[in-house]
């Protein structure tokens, strides 16, 4: 490859890359699609730095297809765990930034910005965005005070979560051992990797996305009180247990 080619190719590389797992999505896939749409078009070097790519984790209806029509990248990704989709996603991206990010949020039309700029600071590893909830009640505004703490006190929260490509090759990606706090662990390890650097995470909460509220909506406003303590005392227990009722909340939902 000559010095020209070279040029060209590191020229089209995207410096971003929006990795999307799904797993029949196509109810909630289209609307997230349009506000990466928007931000795209917001995003200061143009929506052609930006790469989307929906790492369809074996999904039976027309998620694939609904991403395709409108020109994402598809990578089929068959084993049934979150972590190996967006493991999946980020093997096919060619950007210098990952960002990976639920098929049924939506993200703020300055997502991209505020992550390069948050970025370009050199004082920042990785992080996330935060999330506003697209509804409220009190159960949904109490769960959502219990769970703050941990994320302000971590810089460990949800909503698009960022990094440099290499970095997310350092600490080896998404565990794919794990059924359930995959994303905590990840965010855990590259929070590791940037003390050695005095780097840090951030919370990028100036683009926010927001957050799907369906499983309030199936189990219950005030679910997160019984279930998650149910879940953590299963862990204590058995792994088994723990397993089991990982796949039933979280993969074995009907849609």
């Amino acid at each position: 490859m000559n010095e020209s080619t070279e040029a060209i190719n590191h020229e089209q590389r995207p410096r971003f890359s929006m990795v999307i797992p799904a797993y029949n999505e196509q109810a909630y896939i289209p609307r997230l699609l349009d506000s990466v749409e928007r931000a795209r078009d917001c995003y200061i070097r143009g929506a052609s730095a930006i790469e989307v790519i929906v790492a369809d984790n074996a999904s039976t209806d027309s998620t694939p297809d609904i991403a395709r029509e409108r020109g994402c990248r598809v990578v089929r990704v068959d084993k049934r765990v979150i972590a190996a989709s967006r493991n999946g996603g980020a093997a096919a991206a060619r950007g210098e930034i990952l960002c990976f990010i639920d098929a049924d949020s939506q993200i703020h039309p300055e997502t991209f910005n505020e992550i390069d700029r948050a970025l370009r600071t050199g004082k920042v590893i990785a992080g996330a965005t935060g999330v506003r909830l697209e509804r409220w009640s009190l159960g949904l505004a109490m769960t959502y005070a219990v769970m703050m703490p941990m994320a302000l006190a971590l810089r460990i929260d949800a909503g698009v979560v960022f990094c440099r490509r290499e970095d997310f090759e350092r600490v080896g990606g998404y565990n794919e051992g794990r059924l359930f706090a995959e994303d905590v662990q990840f965010l855990w390890e590259l929070r590791k990797l940037g003390r050695k650097r005095s780097q840090r995470l951030t919370r990028v909460t100036s683009a926010k996305a927001i957050a799907s509220t369906r499983k309030f909506d199936k189990h219950g406003e005030w679910h997160y009180f019984t279930q998650m303590p149910r879940l953590a005392i299963l862990a204590l227990k058995s792994s088994t247990a723990a397993t089991d009722f990982a796949k039933k909340y979280w993969y074995e939902d009907n849609r």
